[in-house]
């Protein structure tokens, strides 16, 4: 029986001890404290029925004491997001407590997960240095409706493929956009044939722009892809209505397979 108790207090110094070395977060009840993520967030546990949280941003989470709930002893809150994970010791108050807490690398550790790839902060880094450099030539070209589409440039980088995306608008109206299709097609489209297109969403996109006047350009950055030479990687641009004008450009797959690296 002596070590029993022995045991059991051994435990609860280890539990007090590892609590002690997290960060420690005041909740009251009278206030929500947001914990901000400096990428999106992928995993929440809360160690107690006594606190409730949400996630109303990719990279937000909020907590609060349950209406239900008068008091609460402590909790320990894990977050995880696609490259770290980071614990909080949270402690009731009753006084004025900091409602923003920014999750900062001091508190994370690593997580290595097999095939995660770029985490959206990461993604966005490189873009912004690909953006910066400004176009170099131009891989594809389609003229329609007055507007000019170019693949101005194909880079790759482990997994992840980038297109470098550019329009000009020669016309006097502006273009509101609608959405970005990518899609695989065949190559050659007859009448008597069924046309199979495959629909690709991008892993990431630099720009959220709803219209441009005299030019567009962009960074979407796709998982690596495979097709056969008998398909074709469109890429359709459409307006929304009235006007309507959609600009499809073609990009073959050996732009694909003639990308550079993407440069440091």
């Amino acid at each position: 029986m002596k070590k029993i108790f022995l045991y059991i207090a051994l435990m609860v110094t280890i539990h007090v001890q590892a609590q002690d070395t997290l960060p420690t977060v005041l909740l009251s009840p009278k206030f929500t404290v947001h914990f901000i993520s400096p990428e999106p967030i992928q995993y929440v546990d809360i160690s107690t029925k006594q606190l409730e949280g949400d996630l109303p941003l990719k990279n937000v989470l909020r907590i609060k004491l349950k209406d239900s709930s008068k008091v609460f002893d402590d909790a320990i809150i894990t977050i995880a997001g696609e490259k770290f994970i980071a614990q909080y010791h949270i402690i009731p108050s009753t006084g004025i407590v900091p409602t923003e807490i920014n999750i900062m690398p001091a508190d994370t550790k690593p997580l290595d997960i097999s095939g995660i790839g770029f985490s959206q902060n990461q993604l966005r880094a490189m873009s912004l240095n690909l953006i910066a450099k400004g176009p170099e030539g131009h891989r594809e070209k389609v003229k329609a409706f007055g507007m000019t589409g170019h693949l101005n440039h194909v880079y790759t980088l482990g997994d992840y493929i980038f297109l470098d995306i550019s329009y000009k608008n020669k016309t006097r109206l502006t273009y509101d956009i609608d959405e970005f299709h990518f899609k695989v097609e065949d190559t050659k489209v007859t009448k008597a044939s069924n046309v199979q297109s495959v629909e690709l969403k991008p892993e990431f996109i630099l720009q959220e722009v709803p219209a441009f006047g005299k030019y567009y350009r962009n960074i979407f950055v796709f998982k690596k892809m495979t097709f056969p030479g008998n398909k074709v990687f469109l890429a359709e641009l459409s307006e929304k209505q009235i006007s309507g004008r959609v600009i499809t450009l073609k990009i073959s797959y050996k732009d694909i397979l003639t990308a550079d690296t993407l440069p440091n």
